[in-house]
């Protein structure tokens, strides 16, 4: 269990502390301490196998080996190129050349993760952070990642890792086994993977959802879904829960805003869904480009005919970052428009994200309208439902994952 004033910071949004410093959770909070100390790396109060002085010589060296091993999707070409087959990319790469999410590279015609094991991002944050309302809501988990991403979205909070290959990073050598042991002693009963883009480090998230589940912990990403149908079903078919950012629904956004495509996003929720996942989608609402009453309702309507009515759907307010600084942050009504325009559509779980205390916020039976779960921030402060997933008022099934 964390310290008391550590479960503190994290209501407020803070990171556990880390070598006594307390700070916004962000990649720096995580390793900065650790690494100007020479100390080996501290996460909740727990310590990694090995010490960043250890790592950051490696580095130094350009030796990466420790977090080195060869991809699993991938096809070999003539004249020692290769065509990744992870994402619908599909990059062709030459010797000694890196693919479009800059942790892939080509070595004599043999295809390598450059991430597996090589964190540098960790936190211990509530489910409902992710966001996942209706799976385990109340609890904690172990969150990482590694660098790399396989769009460009210009909102991106995270960019600064998501945008950046490996070696311009600090990270820290936590190999899967370690990542199971830090998430049960922090008394996580998930390990998310999340914060850059969990695709492009398929083989250790793969790696990691084992060790996991061996230690009785499930696996939980958050995705952007571009990734291709093989290496959906492999990696993903080891995760508990998924929750997907669709990022518009239109292609001309994707292509403008996230240099990406939408259908294949669209048809991993749908493969999703056939695999019996549970999964929850996030439609951060961008004032101008992708807030109108035609998209929201077409939006719901996909939704609602290929994935059901019981899916969760949360929009959410966008703040200025990244690339998308001139653009102001969506207004409440507007969030509220697309709420009622998918409740109207027939969807049965709503909500809406980045505003704290809105009643939106917390889950409804759609039977009997009754509140089930009350959230103040990103704490579960009430929950009402049943051990059998039922409403305590009517008895109407209510679908999600409510109890470990």
């Amino acid at each position: 269990m964390l310290p008391a004033p550590d479960l503190q910071n994290l209501q407020r949004g803070y990171a556990p502390t880390i070598n006594g410093a307390q700070g916004p959770l962000n990649r720096r909070s995580f390793l900065m301490c650790a690494l100007a100390s020479g100390a080996a790396m501290s996460v909740g109060g727990l310590t990694a196998s090995v010490t960043p002085s250890t790592v950051s010589a490696a580095l130094q060296n350009q030796d990466d080996s420790l977090f080195t091993v060869e991809a699993k999707f991938y096809q070999k070409l003539k004249d020692r190129k290769i065509k990744c087959k992870l994402c619908p990319r599909e990059c062709t790469v030459g010797d000694r050349e890196r693919g479009y999410c800059g942790v892939r590279e080509n070595r004599g015609g043999t295809y390598y993760s450059l991430v597996h094991s090589r964190v540098c991002a960790a936190h211990v944050d509530p489910i409902e952070k992710k966001p996942l309302f209706h799976y385990l809501p109340g609890t904690v988990a172990f969150s990482l990642a590694t660098a790399g991403c396989n769009v460009n979205c210009k909102f991106c909070q995270n960019w600064d890792i998501s945008q950046s290959r490996p070696e311009q990073v600090p990270s820290e050598y936590i190999p899967p086994q370690r990542v199971a042991e830090l998430a049960r002693q922090n008394r996580c009963p998930t390990i998310a993977y999340t914060y850059s883009e969990p695709v492009v480090f398929s083989e250790f998230l793969m790696d990691a959802a084992d060790a996991g589940h061996a230690a009785g912990i499930r696996s939980i990403v958050v995705s952007n879904g571009y990734i291709q149908q093989e290496a959906l079903e492999a990696a993903y078919g080891k995760m508990d829960a998924v929750k997907i950012d669709l990022k518009a629904f239109s292609e001309s956004y994707y292509g403008k805003v996230v240099t990406g495509q939408l259908k294949p996003v669209l048809d991993t929720l749908v493969t999703l869904r056939k695999m019996g996942k549970w999964i929850e989608i996030v439609y951060l609402v961008v004032p101008t480009l992708n807030d109108s009453d035609a998209e929201f309702r077409s939006l719901a309507q996909w939704v609602k005919t290929n994935l059901g009515a019981d899916v969760p759907l949360h929009f959410t307010q966008f703040h200025p970052e990244y690339l998308l600084k001139n653009l102001p942050i969506t207004p409440v009504p507007t969030l509220e428009r697309a709420k009622a325009i998918a409740d109207t559509e027939g969807l049965h779980f709503v909500y809406i994200g980045n505003v704290p205390g809105h009643p939106a916020q917390n889950t409804y039976c759609p039977q009997c309208r009754r509140m089930l779960v009350e959230r103040v921030g990103f704490t579960a402060s009430k929950m009402l439902i049943h051990k059998d997933g039922s409403c305590p008022f009517c008895r109407r099934s209510i679908p999600g994952i409510w109890h470990g």
